[in-house]
């Protein structure tokens, strides 16, 4: 009982610790949220019920926050283009059908924009993908679409001329179906490399995203943008969500610390650090 408290002590002072460093020494920037799949049937650290999604967006709605565009986002990093006071885009990566399903109308309802990254060889193909009309609809809604290659192929572990085909086919086949230019590409996995960002720009993509948790600020890397991803854990998702997207690079260090940890033997030390 003793060590219980003793433990429940620390985690609290490093929980205070984090907020108040998250206060004192956290950037402003731009968050860019990362969505998987939004149903009430999968249990898994890549999906929300739609009730925790509809939350999070009335979160964000509640609290001041815009939706912008890729391409917002870009014209602002490229050329300091204006931005709303409290901007924040929304991403979703792999194409699920329940973003058409569950995720799409409640955007619509709160009038939010998105865009979601196709594993373009899956769409239309299996039943828990979208469909190419499905994206067209809800292209006219405010969605819009981008990469996330052909086959989903983890692209630090592809030849050079996999890596061009994975980007160069799975974006002409999203234009060729959506009439619409793709210009953005998320990393499958988040995975990348200097020379895959080169080939990525040469084949036109404008800007790529990770999964490397945090803002993006003034300067940032147009090829290695970080996001905030909304995933992780099936519990507290939206004391969890506001954590993340007030304090990023807090909530980086400290599940980068755990992980250490981890690797290093210490795993009851790990069970110490909190996360968000």
């Amino acid at each position: 009982m003793r060590a219980l408290k003793i433990r429940l002590v620390i985690a609290i002072l490093l929980i205070a610790v984090a907020v108040l460093a998250c206060l004192l020494f956290e950037p402003p920037g731009i968050p860019v949220l990362n969505y998987h799949q939004i149903n009430n049937r999968d249990v898994n650290p890549l999906t929300l019920t739609t009730e925790e999604f509809a939350a999070e967006m009335d979160f964000l709605k509640n609290a001041g926050y815009t939706t912008i565009t890729a391409d917002e986002l870009a014209d602002a990093l490229e050329n300091g283009a204006p931005l709303p006071e409290k901007p924040v885009l929304i991403t979703f990566d792999d194409g699920y059908i329940d973003n058409y399903e569950n995720a799409y109308p409640i955007l619509k309802e709160r009038g939010m924009k998105a865009m979601i990254f196709l594993i373009s060889d899956y769409v239309g193909q299996y039943p828990n993908y979208l469909t190419w009309e499905q994206a067209r609809t809800m292209q006219k809604d405010g969605i819009s679409f981008g990469s996330h290659t052909l086959s989903h192929a983890v692209l630090t572990q592809c030849t050079p001329a996999e890596v061009k085909k994975q980007l160069a086919e799975s974006r002409r086949a999203i234009e060729w179906r959506l009439g619409q230019p793709v210009r953005f590409l998320a990393y499958p996995c988040g995975f990348t490399t200097g020379v895959i960002e080169e080939q990525v720009r040469d084949a036109g993509y404008r800007a790529a995203f990770t999964v490397d948790l945090g803002y993006i600020l003034p300067g940032d890397d147009l090829y290695r943008l970080h996001r905030v991803p909304a995933f992780g854990a099936n519990t507290h998702m939206l004391l969890r969500f506001q954590a993340r997207l007030r304090c990023p690079r807090i909530a980086a260090s400290l599940e980068n610390f755990q992980r250490a940890l981890m690797d290093a033997g210490y795993p009851k030390l790990a069970e110490w650090v909190p996360s968000f």
